[in-house]
């Protein structure tokens, strides 16, 4: 089918991101992967880069996700059901993005040539090599959504797993160990500083008593809790094109968490919906975080070209968040049915 590559690149950012829980990561390792495919298969750079910048966006939003974790740490909030919510906007997200790459399709045939259809041999044997990634999401997500262990206790199992598979595949050196365990301690100290001066900087509100005034507001001006939610998501998409996406939720949430949940509006539900804003931010030029690691590797891109690309993108994540408020029940549903 016409942009079939580009579907499939949806489809397996979503899967990466189910493991990683990082845009970023996400979008750097598909550029390696899918890129090269696309490419050689004669899809244009528009649709190569905006299909691999917008479906890196899915790392943050298909569970396990740092962004949900620090919104949980901020705002006392279980990040066990932000996980469980965030399972059916990732897979309306996905479909939104497939009809995106067809809309472009439609539009100009020539942006995603059909390729060769693979037998079914081939398409086992591909599975094969993932079956490994595969069996851990599965144990490490089912053992969270079944109440076996903690998200905390998942990111262990998922470490461990993670661990044995590298070591069963002769990947894994004291070299290699050494790397990732420096890392990985530079990465946890990174995020723990950011989330005290967040800690800091909320309580700083707090005793400032803009959340109170700002409710205020809203009752002077007779305001809907609706059209104050609509306002606060107009607002996350302006600053997600001039803000970087990290900084955006640390000053912000503070601010209008307190607002939100005096309204009446549940916590969970507004943890997915700042995912969602952070998504458009991702491909929101001109300070997209995704769609400049697609640029640095990809520097024979242009930058005009991959804003292009991104467009259709954009509109799709933002025909998302329209759903996700108008529809708060989609959020809801699967951490009431599994009574996380």
């Amino acid at each position: 089918m016409r942009g079939g590559l580009a579907h499939a690149t949806v489809l397996a950012c979503a899967g990466f991101g189910a493991i990683c829980g990082s845009s970023i990561a996400t979008a750097a390792t598909m550029t390696k992967v899918a890129y090269p495919s696309m490419h050689g298969h004669g899809y244009s750079d528009k649709l190569a880069s905006g299909t691999i910048a917008a479906g890196g966006t899915l790392g943050i939003l298909i569970p396990p996700s740092t962004i949900m974790v620090l919104y949980g740490i901020m705002t006392e909030t279980s990040i066990g059901k932000l996980f469980a919510a965030g399972f059916l906007p990732g897979l309306i997200a996905v479909i939104l993005l497939c009809i995106a790459v067809q809309f472009i399709c439609w539009r100009d045939p020539k942006a995603g040539p059909p390729a060769e259809r693979a037998s079914w041999s081939e398409r086992l044997s591909a599975v094969k090599e993932v079956w490994a990634v595969a069996a851990l999401f599965a144990f490490a997500m089912g053992g969270i959504y079944g109440g076996v262990f903690t998200a905390t206790e998942g990111a262990g199992v998922g470490a461990f797993g993670a661990f044995v598979f590298a070591l069963a595949r002769r990947a894994l050196d004291w070299r290699t160990l050494l790397d990732v365990l420096v890392d990985s301690a530079r990465t946890t100290a990174m995020l723990f500083v950011i989330l005290v001066g967040a800690l800091v900087f909320s309580n700083f509100v707090n005793f400032t008593s803009l959340p109170g005034d700002l409710r205020s507001l809203v009752a002077t001006h007779n305001l809907s809790p609706i059209a104050m939610m609509v306002a606060i998501c107009t607002i996350y998409v302006i600053l997600g094109t001039a803000m970087e996406e990290l900084s955006m939720i640390l000053l912000t949430v503070p601010v209008f968490f307190p607002l939100v949940t005096g309204l009446g509006f549940d916590p969970v539900w507004f943890g997915i919906i700042i995912v969602v804003v952070v998504q458009i931010g991702l491909i929101s030029p001109p300070v997209g975080m995704n769609m400049f690691v697609v640029k640095s590797m990809l520097p024979g891109i242009s930058t005009p070209t991959i804003f292009r690309g991104v467009t259709p993108f954009v509109v799709a994540t933002v025909g998302l968040l329209a759903i996700l408020v108008a529809f708060p029940e989609i959020s809801l549903t699967l951490p009431r049915l599994l009574k996380l």
